[in-house]
């Protein structure tokens, strides 16, 4: 080789090339015959193929010797490098039998007679010296150390198992090896005694000597000067040599993992491409122009953990390049999951070569893509990242990873859904403007924890204000969405209302905006500022823009009122009702709501948007109307008589009970909330098949059970607060054959028992007591019959009238009259009083009250009362009434009970008064009230005190 590549114009003779050819050939036979007898052939016959491998090389060497010196001109080094080598050659001698034994098992798998570190004898001992004079005869000439021989000749056991690839081998010369560190030298220098050495080694060398006129080869003893000449021949053969060896050694580990043979050689073949290519460029690239990526991957599920540690470092050595073109192929070849499943391995060192892969797989734009892909790669690197106290490489590693992840805006969303919202937060604050709308949209589609969202609020609301204020419409588009994401989480909103976006969405929705903006902010603007007021915060000092107006005020109220009445898209109305219910829960904000109302007339619009096919923005209308019943109610009845389809329209039933919506529900509540004694309503409402509706839902919902919609509560409140308006007004025909019609105080007394509704308890009790004020007018003395006609009648005696008992008529003792609960509504005889004692154990003030106030319908002065008083009595009515005052403070309450109390005292007698009196805590509760409460409380408490002999009596005056 070195002489065909001399600069030479001199041609070597044919007949030296056939000479050595010949040789060469001769050679081959003789090892043939070696290994086709195994061992088996005699001493003398071994002796024989000995003496004719000398009588060869002896040959070889005389033919070198004659290549005249012409031939190489002036490349001088390669004629003493042939020299020397002719002279060893013809000097050579094979007469040791361990020698033979080499050569005959030397292409054969190496048997247990023979171990590795007999392989490790095989370094050859001619040196291509660069002074043919020179003899290394005193150098030790097995002295390099194992590392470096199989860095750079010699193959592993595992390896040598190869004979069809190990032939490519060559193995290291002795006069590469440096006499000081004893390994291939890198960079070899010259001593003045022509002896060559590593040149850090000589420098060493010659520094452990305290006098430099101390100094002494390190081989020969001679002295010497610190003087050093490069040796570019022996450094350059030894490059060479490395590099013909390094492809070599690259076609044995393909065959190795090609094969995939043993564990052991699978291991020695990725640690040999890992020596091989680490630091070396261009070894990278002859392992991927071999293929070998591609046969790795399959050993990435290899059993062996030792195999995939192994792998994984030679992946890291491969990616490890200057350019992205080892990780792309990586990336493109390996599959990724497989890696990211190593990094849950049990196994710390494969955990932690399968980070350090990442980390330099990382660095490349498209395979930050392909691992950011891979199926729970990014929740894994999280979940590590904030493991430090378990492993703190780990945690580091998988930072600088995530950290390279972050050039793929998709990776930054699923760190942020992992856990990690940082990356998000960060390039939302600093990015560009691209950037920002990108994070902006993610915040929207992410679920965060709400342990986190106060934080991203914080960390996100300044960039998103500066998002929303600027010229590019797809970044107004997405900050706007990303604030009203945010807005949604009530206690962010505290930390909008610090960044001033009250003034920025008000001046969106009512100040038109200089540029052409392609999108309606006034609708995202709306439903921010209307999830800002339902978050309960004091909005009435709010202001909304720089002349001092509030959310409260009569600009901001009328602005979106007109709003509401111009006819906006049906996602703004929605907004603009949510933002009006809000304010409505503040008083003074709701008379300026009222007041607005009624002078621009917008109740018409609010009423017409009920018929809305949108189910929400109907929904929010209703509620609204509810919200201003109490102000503006019956404007609100009258109009709503006087919109096409109404008010029958709102009182729709569905067929089963888990069909129930919010807008049946709030259909009927608003019904049940307008005046009750609005006329014009309730005989709107007064129709047979609406009635009967009605109560044929009530019926389906008691019927069903726990079958119902999460409405059927609130719908059966609102039916049963409908029915209640129509005993209201008993004093109209119609109203009073509805309700004999239909028997209500059945109805209502059913209902008393049969419901978990407390609303429901108190409207029953409220329509009971409608119906009972009027039993005393419609209960009537049974009137006799007339006999004159019937006398005057000739009648055969079988059928005389005197034979006949009359049939007596029970009259009511309460009401001194004919009484039943369908006609008359008498409650005694709808066995009312025992349902609504009961009530008067319940905890909720409403029902007590409401359940007192219609037992006080049988103490009214035009009943007998004695009789009432008594049957009360029997059903122990007073012990009722006096818990009743004890767990109740509400002055209206105490009021009734109070009246009460004082019939039994005044009517009943000193029996009831006595019972009364012993009670002391109410005597305590009377002084209280003495004391405490209002004009009407604080007199019937005096009252009930005095004739307890509690107080002195007045009647007499002292002059």
């Amino acid at each position: 080789m070195e002489i065909q590549t001399a600069e030479s114009n001199v041609v070597c003779s044919i007949d030296i090339f056939e000479s050595l050819s010949d040789s060469i050939d001769v050679a081959k036979n003789l090892v043939e015959k070696s290994q086709e007898s195994n061992g088996a052939e005699s001493t003398t016959d071994l002796r024989s193929i000995e003496a004719g491998f000398e009588g060869v090389v002896k040959q070889m060497g005389e033919t070198l010797q004659s290549i005249p010196e012409s031939t190489f001109d002036e490349e001088e080094y390669i004629g003493v490098v042939i020299q020397s080598l002719s002279n060893e050659m013809q000097n050579a001698s094979i007469g040791d039998g361990s020698k033979s034994e080499m050569i005959q098992n030397g292409q054969q798998k190496i048997s247990e007679k023979h171990p590795p570190e007999i392989v490790s004898e095989q370094m050859e001992e001619d040196l291509y010296p660069t002074d043919p004079e020179f003899s290394y005869e005193n150098i030790p000439s097995q002295s390099s150390n194992a590392s470096s021989q199989r860095k750079y000749g010699i193959l592993s056991e595992s390896l040598s198992m190869l004979p069809q690839v190990t032939q490519f081998m060559e193995p290291p010369y002795q006069a590469f090896i440096c006499p000081l560190t004893k390994e291939i030298m890198d960079d070899p220098v010259t001593t003045e005694t022509g002896v060559t050495c590593e040149r850090q080694a000589v420098i060493e060398w010659f520094d452990s000597f305290g006098n430099s006129d101390e100094i002494n080869c390190p081989v020969t003893g001679q002295k010497l000067t610190t003087e050093l000449s490069e040796n570019v021949v022996l450094k350059t053969i030894i490059q060479e040599w490395k590099v013909r060896n390094e492809a070599a050694r690259i076609k044995v580990a393909h065959a190795a993992l090609s094969l995939g043979g043993s564990e052991s050689m699978v291991i020695d073949a990725l640690r040999d491409l890992q020596m091989t290519c680490e630091g070396k460029e261009y070894n990278k690239v002859r392992v991927r122009e071999a293929g070998i990526i591609q046969l790795l991957d399959r050993y990435l599920t290899y059993r062996s953990k030792d195999v995939r540690y192994e792998l994984l470092r030679l992946l890291r050595t491969l990616a490890d390049e200057d350019t992205d073109d080892g990780k792309e192929m990586i990336t493109k070849t390996i599959t990724m999951s497989c890696i990211i499943k190593l990094l849950g391995s049990s196994h710390q060192p494969v955990r932690h070569a399968a980070q350090a892969l990442l980390l330099e797989l990382s660095k490349s734009q498209h395979a930050c893509e392909k691992i950011g892909t891979a199926t729970g790669a990014i929740l894994m690197l999280v979940t590590a990242k904030y493991n430090r106290e378990l492993d703190a490489f780990a945690s580091e590693t998988s930072d600088q990873i995530l950290r390279n992840l972050e050039k793929c805006p998709e990776n930054i969303k699923q760190m942020a859904e992992s856990g990690l919202l940082e990356p998000l937060l960060g390039h939302l604050a600093e990015g560009s403007e691209e950037t920002q709308v990108a994070m902006a949209a993610y915040l929207v589609e992410i679920d965060i924890g709400h342990e986190k969202k106060t934080y991203v609020a914080e960390k996100a609301c300044p960039a998103l204000i500066g998002l929303v204020q600027s010229e590019n419409t797809d970044a107004r588009r997405a900050a706007f969405k990303a604030l009203a994401h945010i807005s949604l989480y009530h206690p962010n909103n505290q930390i909008l209302v610090e960044v001033g976006i009250i003034k920025i969405m008000v001046e969106e929705m009512f100040t038109k905006r200089v540029f052409s903006d392609l999108m309606n902010s006034r609708n995202e603007a709306a439903t921010i500022l209307a999830n800002i007021l339902e978050s309960g915060l004091e909005h009435e000092t709010f202001e909304v823009n720089t002349h001092g107006h509030t959310l409260g005020s009569d600009y901001f109220v009328y602005n979106i009122i007109q709003m509401l009445k111009n006819s906006s898209p049906d996602d703004l109305n929605i907004d603009l009702i949510r933002i009006l219910l809000s304010l409505s829960k503040s008083p003074r904000a709701m008379a300026t709501i009222v007041s607005v109302i009624k002078e621009t007339d917008a109740s018409f619009a609010m009423i017409e948007l009920i018929n809305n096919p949108h189910e929400e923005l109907g929904v929010g209308a209703l509620k609204l109307l509810i919200a201003l019943t109490p102000y503006i109610g019956h404007t609100l009845s009258e109009r709503l008589c006087k919109t096409r389809g109404q008010p029958e329209n709102l009182i729709q039933c569905p067929v089963e009970a888990n069909q129930i919506t919010e807008k049946h529900a709030v259909s009927a509540k608003l019904l049940a909330k307008l005046p009750h004694q609005n006329l014009t309503l309730n005989l709107a409402l007064v129709n047979e098949s609406i009635v009967s509706e009605i109560l044929h839902a009530i019926h389906l919902i008691q019927r069903s059970g726990t079958r119902t919609s999460r409405y059927a509560t609130d719908f059966l409140e609102g039916l049963v607060g409908i029915l209640v308006r129509f005993t209201t007004t008993l004093y109209e025909p119609q109203m009073m054959y509805l309700a004999r019609n239909h028997d209500l105080t059945s109805v209502f007394v059913d209902l008393l028992m049969k419901t978990s509704s407390d609303e429901v308890q108190r409207l029953s009790a409220t329509g009971l007591e409608n119906l009972s004020s009027t039993t005393m007018t419609l209960s009537r003395p049974p009137q006799p019959r007339s006999t004159k006609f019937m006398g005057s009648l000739s009648m055969p005696r079988s059928f005389s009238l005197r034979s006949s008992k009359k049939k007596q008529i029970e009259t009511c003792a309460i009401h001194r009259g004919v009484c039943s609960a369908k006609n008359t509504f008498c409650l005694v005889e709808a066995n009312a009083i025992t349902k609504l004692l009961a009530c008067l154990q319940s905890d909720k003030v409403e029902v007590v009250e409401s359940a007192l106030a219609a037992i006080c319908t049988l103490l009214d002065d035009k009943v007998d009362v004695e009789k009432s008083l008594s049957m009360l009595s029997e059903m122990n009515a007073v012990q009722l009434i006096l818990n009743a005052v004890k767990e109740h403070k509400k002055e209206s309450l105490l009021q009734k009970a109070f009246w009460m109390i004082d019939k039994f005292i005044i009517r009943g007698g000193d029996k009831y008064a006595s019972e009364i009196s012993q009670d002391r805590m109410l005597s305590g509760m009377l002084v209280s009230a003495f004391h405490r409460g209002d004009g009407n409380t604080r007199q019937m408490a005096e009252n009930i005190l005095r004739r307890l002999d509690k107080m002195p009596s007045f009647s007499t005056y002292i002059t």
